[in-house]
């Protein structure tokens, strides 16, 4: 095992032009597990996952008790990837009162009259809680750059080429990242990577299972046609978005169970790097504590 952090193995590192292969399955696994056999792999990342869980368990309460970050975890990925399984694996045992995951679908009326960050930034984690993108502000940049047409009704001003506005938008979602650092929130952004040939796979899964009906719609296989544009698309997001405040990290997801891993240990080593500690009380505050232990203590020997 490499004396890097999982976070570094995985991490687009700021001004490196991302290339995306088709299928990076193999080296998540050997980066993440001590043995090459799948069965034993499986065992290997559940258990992980169980302490991974139980550390962000203990977090969520000191990040609350502190009250001074806030945690925003950014899900992107092609249709397929997995995206809502991992919120809800990597995610599970978290207080919900202390979580909120959004989901952004086709923007409003109301949404489009206002700058392309305005939905995103009412929905942003305040201090204390942990806030999950499932596709966030990056559609502005993915979707939107692939079907030009939606940028019709957004209204833009006249006057800038394609290239300005695609580098402006990287600028702006920069900026605001940075913000949210230097204001103490955690922005940890995850591009779930799955090949074209497991996307096929799921999809046909879909179709054969009836329960999983559902999930699928034409407009899956619509997009796939893009594929070549999206992965375009995202090379182009993930090279001029990864910042030093708030780096990508690429996961590659043909297997879900190794992503699951991966991602629960990034996340699980970014909130140790916060250093949080159960909040000191004043002088005052003990005595009063004091006080009330001996009520209670008193109450308990007078029955």
């Amino acid at each position: 095992m490499s004396k890097e952090t999982i976070s570094e193995l995985f991490e687009v590192k700021p001004g490196k032009k991302v290339r995306l292969k088709d299928s990076e399955a193999s080296r998540l696994e050997k980066k993440l597990f001590a043995t090459s056999d799948k069965k034993e792999a499986k065992k290997e990342a559940e258990l992980i996952l169980e302490k991974d869980l139980s550390i962000m368990r203990e977090a969520q309460e000191l990040l609350y008790a502190n009250n001074l970050h806030s945690i925003l975890i950014i899900f992107q990925a092609m249709d397929a990837a997995g995206k809502d399984s991992m919120i809800s694996h990597v995610m599970s045992g978290l207080n919900p009162q202390g979580c909120q995951v959004y989901s952004f679908k086709v923007p409003s009326n109301e949404e489009l009259e206002h700058n392309f960050l305005w939905r995103y930034m009412k929905a942003l984690p305040e201090r204390g809680r942990i806030g999950i993108f499932n596709r966030s502000h990056y559609e502005e940049v993915l979707v939107v750059k692939v079907h030009r047409e939606l940028l019709e009704r957004q209204r833009l001003p006249d006057g800038k080429s394609e290239k300005e506005l695609w580098k402006e938008r990287y600028e702006d979602i920069n900026n605001l990242e940075l913000h949210l650092s230097r204001n103490g929130t955690l922005v940890l952004k995850f591009f779930l990577h799955i090949s074209r040939d497991e996307q096929k796979e799921r999809f046909i899964e879909r179709l054969n299972n009836p329960s999983k009906n559902w999930k699928f719609s034409e407009a899956d296989v619509r997009e796939r046609s893009f594929w070549e544009d999206y992965k375009k698309a995202y090379e182009e997001a993930l090279s001029s978005t990864s910042t030093t405040w708030a780096p990508w990290h690429i996961i590659p997801s043909d297997h879900k169970w190794a992503a699951r891993t991966a991602v629960a240990r990034i996340i699980t080593e970014k909130i140790k790097s916060l250093k949080l500690r159960p909040p000191e009380v004043s002088e005052d505050t003990r005595i009063q504590l004091g006080k009330a232990k001996k009520l209670l203590i008193d109450e308990s020997r007078e029955k």
